[in-house]
């Protein structure tokens, strides 16, 4: 089945937003082909204009096809899609319109074309692509040469046969009101990570996501497991970041309410000041950082036990739990552990230590200036779990001490999450480094047969962890058959990427001398690192020197990607 992502291209008008009406509204007839402008970036042929077809009109809906496709079919296809497409206006007519209209208010109407009618262009995308909106349309052609002076979709041919359609057009038709409520309304764009995420949500409330196995909602779980600490402001077009965004709107609405997206919708406010703005409107005394600090640790543990704040509601969603990048530590002697990593603001990371024994001292640090968030989850020697918050002071450094872990504490869980930028978000967001070090005061042991003891229990813990791991990824495809390609830039630290796992799977396959241990685990640790500096160096010539390296960095990036990417495609080792 194909993955589909909703899109949605934003254009600014720096200081002109100026409306009115198409200087005389067409007549439309059913034989109308039509010029429409599209968007090349989503198109199969990176076309930016196509001629379409008028196949069928209803009540508030104008439906065009791409005419050389639809010329192209036979009569009984061209049946049974405007049989489909019966279906869909009817869906929308009597469910998706009344019902999203009603929370979020009304697209622009007659609109800027006069007529009350939306236009829905079916044309060839790109085969991960849904759909857009493009707010170009939505002005005359005097201001943006490129409108197609309606308020219009696009969606993908691949939906003409497909019952996600509804989803899809349900999901568009959000990003319409949107501009209506947001752009028209108080002359500001909200930022993509909201619009999309609010959009997302539409087909949970249209009850699309009420039978899980299928569902949109699914789709965007097992994306989420490939890559748990995805940013979600941070806006690439990706599906880890529809799915990152769209996880945390399921546990905000869960929590606050459908007011929260309506309300933010409807105000002068974009992104988390919206959000903040609709919490304190309905009177909430949480604010935006306390209730994505909940979440990352609702992710983790799941348990309404432990307070309602740290769990989801949504039956669906009751058992999802994520699985932390584990650090084993030794069962005897001393330990010292230290580790560097990088994250970007509003991505949580989860970490989580077993082992050891002994009195336990974990230190936190970051950056000055920075705003970190760090809640931990304690579990002791019963199993109970408790959540706790490592207090920063302003140098951002702090310190976890425990007695006797290993013995009264089975095992800690931080969460350490970034926190400092809470506006502007465009694009890619940049990286910024913490630390954590381990130090264990530990005894030796005199009794091998209860070191052996604990050994066992470790292993019989690592396996249940790893049949937990599995049990979330089953239906999935395994490294050895899913890595085909690497879009983004890998580095020490990663946890709980698929993107990593397909790195490690290609090291696996380059052989014993880059990647000895061959471990797929989808942590981007020291083995992993030093994989891919032999593998650096082993193409010195096209991965190093244009850049004007001689050594490997251990870091995958652009360079880096295209030569793993170019044998890949080519199957060789």
């Amino acid at each position: 089945m194909k993955v589909f992502i909703f899109s949605r291209k934003v254009i600014i008008i720096g200081g002109f937003l100026l409306f009115f009406f198409a200087s005389s509204a067409s007549a439309i007839s059913f034989s109308d082909v039509v010029s429409f402008y599209i968007d090349k970036n989503f198109d199969v042929s990176v076309r930016s204009q196509i001629s379409a077809q008028l196949v069928k009109t209803t009540p508030k809906l104008y439906f065009y096809i791409e005419k050389s496709w639809w010329d192209s079919q036979l009569q009984t296809k061209k049946d049974e899609i405007l049989s489909n497409l019966d279906v869909l206006s009817y869906e929308f007519e009597s469910r998706i319109y009344p019902t999203l209209t009603s929370i979020f208010g009304f697209e622009w109407k007659p609109g800027v074309d006069g007529d009350e009618k939306i236009t829905v262009l079916f044309t060839d995308m790109n085969n991960h692509e849904g759909g857009y909106f493009r707010t170009n349309d939505e002005y005359i052609k005097l201001q943006l040469s490129d409108s197609n002076e309606r308020e219009m979709v696009y969606l993908s041919l691949d939906l003409l046969s497909n019952p996600r359609a509804k989803v899809v057009l349900a999901h568009e038709f959000v990003h319409l009101i949107t501009f209506n409520q947001k752009d028209r309304a108080f002359g500001v764009e909200e930022e993509v990570w909201l619009n999309e995420a609010r959009a997302d949500y539409s087909s949970n409330i249209l009850g699309y996501d009420s039978q899980y196995e299928g569902s949109n909602l699914q789709s965007r779980v097992k994306d989420f497991v490939g890559s748990i600490s995805d940013s979600i402001t941070e806006w690439r077009g990706t599906k880890y970041d529809y799915a990152s965004s769209g996880l945390f709107t399921y546990y905000l609405v869960d929590h606050f309410g459908i007011s929260i997206l309506s309300d933010s919708l409807e105000s002068k406010y974009v992104g988390i000041e919206s959000i903040n703005y609709a919490l304190d409107k309905v009177g909430y005394k949480e604010d935006f950082s306390e209730i994505f600090t909940d979440w990352t640790v609702a992710l983790v543990v799941n348990d309404c036990s432990l307070g309602f704040k740290y769990c989801y509601f949504n039956k669906n969603l009751s058992n999802f739990k994520i699985s932390p990048a584990l650090n084993f530590l030794p069962l005897s002697g001393d330990v010292s552990l230290s580790v560097s990593s990088v994250t970007k603001n509003w991505s949580g990371n989860w970490q989580k230590f077993i082992g050891g024994k002994g009195d336990f001292t974990l230190d936190f640090s970051s950056l000055a200036g920075l705003d970190f968030k760090v809640p931990y989850v304690l579990e002791n020697e019963n199993g109970n779990r408790s959540i706790e918050f490592l207090s920063l002071d302003k140098n951002e450094k702090g310190q976890i001490n425990l007695l006797d872990f290993g013995t009264k504490y089975k095992s800690l869980i931080i969460i350490p999450s970034l926190q400092t930028k809470t506006s502007g978000f465009d694009g890619v967001e940049f990286t910024y480094p913490f630390t954590y070090s381990v130090q264990i005061k530990g005894e030796e042991q005199s009794d091998g047969q209860t070191l052996i003891q604990q050994l066992l229990e470790q292993i019989e813990y690592l396996k249940k962890q790893i049949a937990e791991l599995q049990a979330k990824l089953s239906g999935g495809s395994s490294g050895a058959n899913y890595c085909n390609q690497i879009n983004n830039n890998l580095y020490f630290g990663l946890s709980g990427n698929k993107e990593v796992e397909c790195l490690q799977q290609f090291l696996k396959n380059q052989g014993a001398n880059i990647y000895p241990e061959g471990l797929v685990t989808g942590y981007f640790g020291s083995l992993t690192k030093a994989a891919v500096i032999r593998f650096q160096e082993k193409y010195v010539s096209e991965i190093l020197a244009p850049l004007g390296l001689y050594s490997g960095t251990g870091f995958v990036g652009s360079s880096t990607k295209a030569k793993i990417n170019q044998l890949l495609l080519l199957n060789i080792k």
